[in-house]
């Protein structure tokens, strides 16, 4: 199926790795020339050559993302933005434990990263004539969990600001849409520092019984399953194309059935 995103810019944030470097490699594979701001540079982003422009950034630095949108406008402008950034906590002593401090730290990296890379790319996709602006939020938008309450509550303004963006610029041909995955096959899950490992520690069990518990404590897969980076970046694919030309303030699951109550 022709996408149509053949010559099209694209900002990745969050693109050094996990969903991020799907997303960089499936819009590269389309022929989308991808701006991928990340902290760090990697050995396969570099493998992408000449169809992808890397920028080391950390977006909580609210200058970076004017110039991101700088570095899009330089190859002639903007067509899709997809907000990628994001971390999680998690929180095993509970509510009252968490100071504002760790409050204001989650919602740095995965609300106002959101909030001002939109801010400033609006522009330059309206100078387009319009485009698409897909951001990766979670789950925990709509199954908060005391475990992860700051992050569940950061990604639900998430949804909630994309949502009220898609009304105000539909007119001017700007698209905005959300996915929201389950666990994701990614470090952030499954890496030496990840929520599995984190939550072991926490229980006092071996990584599997307590990515187990976990995944049970929220409903469990129904496909018995992870879902891939890949599949999280076939669905971005479709969302930036036209193919999905007439969505907008939508929210696409991709959970593994996780979720039994949508």
């Amino acid at each position: 199926m022709d996408l149509g995103l053949d010559g099209r810019t694209a900002i990745v944030t969050g693109a050094g790795k996990g969903i991020g470097l799907a997303i960089a490699q499936a819009l590269a594979g389309e022929g989308v020339h991808v701006i991928a701001a990340s902290r760090s540079r990697t050995d396969a982003l570099d493998a992408l050559g000449d169809a992808v422009t890397f920028v080391s950034a950390d977006l909580t630095d609210p200058t970076v993302p004017a110039s991101l949108v700088a570095v899009a406008e330089e190859r002639g402008g903007l067509d899709i933005l997809v907000n990628n950034v994001g971390a999680v906590s998690l929180r095993g002593d509970g509510f009252i434990a968490i100071d504002d401090d760790a409050w204001a730290r989650t919602f740095e990296v995965c609300f106002f990263s959101m909030l001002r890379m939109t801010r400033a790319a609006i522009p330059a996709l309206v100078a387009r004539g319009g485009g698409s602006v897909v951001t990766v939020g979670s789950v925990n938008a709509f199954l908060p969990d005391p475990g992860v309450v700051d992050y569940s509550a950061a990604k639900a303004a998430v949804w909630n600001l994309s949502k009220a963006l898609s009304k105000e610029y539909g007119p001017q041909g700007l698209r905005f849409n959300t996915i929201s995955p389950g666990p994701v096959a990614t470090d952030l899950w499954l890496g030496d520092h990840g929520v599995a490992a984190t939550a072991a520690a926490q229980l006092g069990v071996d990584v599997d019984t307590a990515r187990d518990a976990v995944i049970a404590q929220q409903g469990g897969f129904s496909t018995g399953r992870f879902t891939q980076p890949s599949e999280v970046a076939d669905l971005v694919l479709v969302l930036a194309s036209g193919r999905a030309g007439n969505m907008t303030g939508s929210d696409v699951l991709i959970d593994g059935g996780l979720v039994k109550t949508l």
